[in-house]
């Protein structure tokens, strides 16, 4: 059972929890009346010309998209001829079978023990998630799954094999393996020249690889072999010779034998790999083209290249149908892929239900379906759900990864809940599963997101160092996050040169980290320095780097230097916004420049950018601060018939200031009307008659 793991009572389950299984994660939509889950190949008689899909991957108009549904519901119950829909309506309405479906933690666990508020603060070091499995760590799980993991083959195999790869070893510079193979022109065959690209391959002699394909090819008859276009294609892929793919992929020869799915698949993988999306769209169309049937890996390797340049997962879910019409059988590569897809779109528990069909059909998922669902999971702070998810990986016999472990900690990294990351690494440790440089960046990260904490965070970052692992830039932007946080913009600054000398490349997120903690100590020469080392170095700021830049020069009375961010990022398309003009306005009432303010409202009415409550509140608190209160009114007039009342809370203490200060105008306006009338009716007598009664009495 789950609930006897030793990782669940450090967790601090109630005591008295059930031994009942736990069911289905909840859901906030309703799946009544549509699927996600394709269909085996339907007969083309099925087919509709015209699939309706997911109501919640559709473009906005949801209005009008839920009225349809409701007004066509009977029609759809009668003539249902796409698909999707057609699986989720023969699903069953009972409950799933105990075990199958997915289960969540229980509802009354005492998770305030280890669940920290959820604060976020302006720049976020791992914004980039490192913790989250790329495409490598994704790759090297799957061989694992597979035992497709390859032999050591530092021993030199006997034979002419041995002696080639004995002269790529020891090639001398500017010459290329084929002027050495002269020798052997007739003496290989395609066997032992499979061997050959495969030892090399392995050892990393790429550009060995690519000649003695280059020597295969012009030998007569030609040595080169589906085979060997599979070995080194992906090779080349993974060196980033994307370029060189596709000439030997555009020179292979025409016969039927080259026409292999494994040497398309082959290419498109590679070509994903060098991240040239473009071209493996090509080789897919020249698949087409040549009536090659895709498979399952055809299948799942466009639906990454898909969701690498940008599609929906609505695209993703289209390929996937046109792949079953042409009899492509769902495996747990393209079960990976789409969940991945749906994931990266924000529909995780629709990939959810995905996963939990498949299981049900006999597509059984792995560890790496496993840990993208607990990513997407981790990134929602719905911690509960990715404990569910490792338990249920667990319970079925799946041995959880390094990455597993990693998204664990970055879970729990957010939360700032130290104690659990580090507990989580002396259980990785315990599984015989070394912590890497990502592991300890969520341990950095754990402690440097919280105040006074920063030196936990600088001895995480030695103690990485002393198990011998290499910081990485990611690691150095936690800890420089961490000084930040802290008030140590001096040892933030440390930190970035320690990280220049051992030649690590800083990143925008470094770059932003650094900044900010000028910003906090409001160090404006060290920001005007790290700005300028960004110009000078080419890297071009993202929108959080302008509004710390705009935040720190304003706030010190540097109006024209703010300004002048506004106008340089205004020429790499960053235009300001709403914020920015509610820092600026906030910046100007701090510093006493209150007149400034209804300029600055002009200005966003040319950028047709609209005043929200907080732009509102700050020039009302602004003219308020230096009694002012005819304009205090006006603003808070039109931010009444605007609509841009603050909260509830904020806006009764805006309220309560306003109306004392009513009251007493009030008051002072009666006195005066009440004088004005009293004079002109003759009761009130001038001041100087009065003096002098007073003088003439003494």
């Amino acid at each position: 059972m789950c609930s006897s793991s030793p990782f669940f009572y450090r967790r601090h389950f109630l005591k008295n929890h059930t031994s009942k299984p736990f069911l289905i994660l909840p859901t906030s939509r309703s799946f009544s009346c549509f699927t996600v889950f394709a269909t085996f190949p339907p007969s083309s008689t099925s087919h509709s010309s015209s699939p309706i899909f997911l109501p919640f991957l559709q473009e906005p108009e949801e209005e009008e998209l839920e009225l349809e549904i409701e007004e066509k519901d009977d029609e759809e119950e009668e003539d249902i001829k796409d698909p999707i829909i057609r699986f989720f309506k023969s699903r069953p309405s009972a409950p799933d079978p105990p075990r199958q479906g997915k289960f969540s933690l229980q509802k009354n666990r005492r998770s305030s023990w280890h669940l920290a508020p959820d604060i976020r603060s302006l720049p976020d070091p791992e914004s980039d998630s490192e913790s989250v499995p790329d495409e490598e760590d994704i790759l090297s799980e799957a061989k694992q799954q597979t035992g497709s993991t390859q032999e050591d083959s530092k021993e030199l195999p006997e034979g002419i094999v041995g002696e080639i790869i004995r002269i790529a070893r020891n090639l001398p510079e500017n010459s290329t393996l084929g002027e050495f193979l002269g020798g052997y022109q007739g003496k290989l065959s395609q066997k032992e020249c499979l061997q050959v690209l495969s030892v090399m391959s392995n050892e990393g002699l790429i550009l060995g690889s690519l000649y003695f394909f280059e020597w295969m090819r012009l030998q007569e008859p030609s040595l080169v072999t589906p085979r060997a276009c599979s070995i080194i294609f992906p090779v080349l892929g993974r060196s980033g010779m994307g370029d060189k793919l596709m000439v030997l992929f555009k020179n292979l020869p025409q016969s039927k034998g080259f026409r292999d799915v494994r040497v398309y698949n082959a290419a498109i993988s590679g070509l994903l790999s060098s991240k040239r999306y473009n071209d493996a769209r090509e080789v897919y169309t020249a698949m087409e083209s040549n009536n090659v049937e895709p498979d399952h890996v055809t299948c799942s390797t466009m639906i990454t290249v898909i969701r690498k340049t940008g599609g929906t997962a609505k695209d993703s879910w289209e390929f996937l149908e046109r792949m079953n019409r042409k009899g492509v059988k769902w495996s747990v590569e393209v079960l990976g892929s789409i969940i991945k897809s749906f994931c990266d779109g924000g529909l995780k528990n629709e990939a959810l239900i995905i996963q939990s069909e498949m299981e049900k059909k006999g597509v059984h998922s792995n560890t790496v379906v496993y840990n993208t669902l607990m990513d997407a999971y981790g990134k929602s702070n719905q911690i509960e759900e990715v404990e569910g998810l490792y338990a249920e990986m667990k319970m079925k016999g799946l041995k959880p990864t390094s990455a597993t472990f990693n998204i664990l900690m970055d879970a729990y990294s957010r939360r700032m809940q130290p104690e659990i990351v580090e507990e989580l690494l002396v259980e990785m440790h315990d599984m015989g599963l070394k912590p890497d440089g990502k592991s300890y960046t969520c341990l950095i990260g754990a402690y440097g997101r919280q105040k006074k904490m920063s030196d936990w965070a600088a001895d995480a970052f030695l103690r990485m160092k002393k198990v011998g692992l290499k910081p990485t830039s990611h690691s150095y932007t936690s800890l420089i996050h961490a000084y930040s946080i802290s008030g140590w913009h001096e040892k933030a600054y440390s930190a970035f040169e320690d990280m220049q000398r051992e030649g690590i490349k800083p990143s925008i997120e470094t770059y932003t980290a650094l900044l900010d903690a000028f910003r906090r100590a409001g160090d404006t020469q060290g920001l005007m320095k790290v700005w300028k080392l960004m110009i000078k170095e080419k890297i071009e700021g993202t929108r959080v780097t302008f509004n710390i830049l705009l935040d720190g020069f304003a706030k010190q009375g540097q109006y024209i230097e703010a300004r002048d961010v506004i106008s340089e990022f205004g020429k790499i398309g960053l235009q300001p916004t709403q914020m920015t003009y509610n820092m600026l306005m906030n910046a100007y009432a701090r510093g006493g420049q209150h007149h400034k303010l209804p300029q600055l409202l002009k200005e966003m009415a040319v950028l047709d950018l609209k005043p929200d409550s907080v732009t509102y509140s700050t020039t009302i608190y602004a003219f308020v601060r230096v009694r002012d209160f005819k304009r205090a009114f006006y603003y808070h007039k039109q931010m009444v018939k605007e609509g841009q009342v603050p909260d509830v809370k904020s806006y009764e203490k805006l309220r309560s200031i306003l109306d004392v200060k009513a009251a007493k105008q009030n008051k002072r306006d009666k006195s005066a009307i009440m004088g004005i009338i009293n004079s002109k009716m003759g009761m009130v007598k001038a001041k100087k008659e009065d003096e002098e009664r007073r003088v003439l009495e003494e």
